[in-house]
This record gives structure tokens, C-alpha cells and sequence, in this order.
């Protein structure tokens, strides 16, 4: 019998990572190590010492992000394989995770197939980026609007940019992401500088009339 793929999953989100663990778990390939819900030393050492083939990173996972914990997942086991997951569906999270040495990248809403499928990708050295980013970064490609590269944002900014397409104030952003408005005020200046645009009605413009799928 073929020794089975070796993973670790992080995730704080336990009822999320239990769940993968008993889905990847089911299939005769694989075998999960350990769940780790932070990415704290003691996680980073973990790896370290179980060295799995492959390591399911939520890249927004605490106190160390998914992005720049796979930096350190890749120093202490450069071995191992790992792929992102997240909610976000920007293509600009996938580049960093992925220039960060991971091999693919899926979002929350894919399916057991794709992530089998980045899994096997990645034990066979290829980069795996899951069907939605890849929608989603073809539409972006065909957009020319000033200000639309979504790269330069940071994941909480485009958390309130999303808040902001949906018509919310800056005092019902702030209240609905647990933040003071006037950390959401600097926010979305740093929203508009990064973007070089120069008022809200530019970005709602952007926003709303471009084909970018924020």
C-alpha cells in the first residue's frame, strides 16, 4: 500500500478545521496530523517536528497571518507543501500566499474535489488555484479602470471596501467590524490613496459601474 499524503490543517476556526479533518480523512490517500487554531511558535514547531507533506493554511488565522505564516511553515519544513484557504475570493491574497512559497490556493466556498485536487497538485509539484480566483482574475484582467488594482489593499480593507459597495455608512462599518469610526475613516483613506483615486465617488464609481468582483 502507497503511503498516504501526510497533511496539518490550521484554522481557528475548529468546527471548520474538524470538518476538513474528517472529509480529507475519509479519503484512503490522505491522513490528517494534527489541527493547529493558532499560528503561534508552538504551531510553527509542530510542523518542525511532524513535517507533513502538506499544510492547509487559513490566511486569516491568528496571531501571525496564513501569508506570512507560510514563510514560516516553508523555513522550518521546506518540504512540505502549502495551500491557502480563505474566504476572500480576491486574486490579489492567492499572489501573496503564493509568493510566500505556497502551492495553491482555494476559497471556503470550493468543494472536497478541489481541495483533493490542490493537494495531489501540489504532491506533484505543480500550483493549484481554484476555479472561482481563477473566474475572478480573468474578469480583472479585463478591466482597465484607474484604481483597480485590488493588490495594494490589505484583507481588512477590502473587508470595509466590500462594506462599502454594499451601501453601509462609515459608522454601520465600523459597528458591523467591531472597529472605531475613525479607524474606519483612516481606512478608507488608505482605500482611496492606494487605488490613486481621488474622492468616495470615484471609488463607488469603480466599485459599482466596473466588472471587478470585489
Amino acid at each position: 500500500m502507497d503511503k498516504k499524503i501526510s497533511i496539518m490543517i490550521f484554522d481557528d476556526h475548529s468546527l471548520v478545521a474538524e470538518m476538513w479533518s474528517e472529509l480529507i480523512n475519509s479519503d484512503g490517500r490522505f491522513v490528517v496530523l494534527a489541527i493547529c487554531n493558532d499560528t503561534t511558535d508552538a504551531s510553527i514547531d509542530l510542523v518542525k517536528v511532524k513535517r507533513p507533506d502538506v499544510v492547509i493554511m487559513d490566511i486569516n488565522i491568528p496571531p501571525i497571518t496564513g501569508i506570512d505564516a507560510t514563510k514560516l511553515v516553508k523555513k522550518v519544513s521546506p518540504g512540505t507543501k502549502v495551500i491557502g484557504v480563505s474566504m476572500h475570493n480576491q486574486p490579489s491574497f492567492a499572489k501573496r500566499m503564493l509568493k510566500n512559497g505556497a502551492s495553491g490556493y482555494v476559497t471556503k466556498s470550493s468543494n472536497k474535489a478541489e481541495m483533493f485536487e490542490a493537494i495531489l497538485s501540489a504532491m506533484n509539484g505543480k500550483v493549484y488555484v481554484c476555479k472561482e480566483i481563477q473566474e475572478n482574475l480573468s474578469k480583472q484582467i479585463l478591466v482597465d479602470d484607474e484604481g483597480s488594482d485590488l493588490s495594494k489593499l490589505s484583507e481588512r480593507e477590502i473587508d470595509v471596501l466590500k462594506l462599502i459597495k454594499e451601501g453601509l455608512s462609515s459608522k454601520e462599518i465600523a459597528a458591523k467590524l467591531f472597529l472605531s469610526y475613525r479607524t474606519i475613516e483612516v481606512h478608507r483613506s488608505n482605500i482611496l490613496k492606494k487605488l490613486n483615486l481621488k474622492n468616495t465617488a470615484s471609488l463607488l464609481k469603480l466599485i459599482h459601474n466596473s466588472s471587478l468582483d470585489i
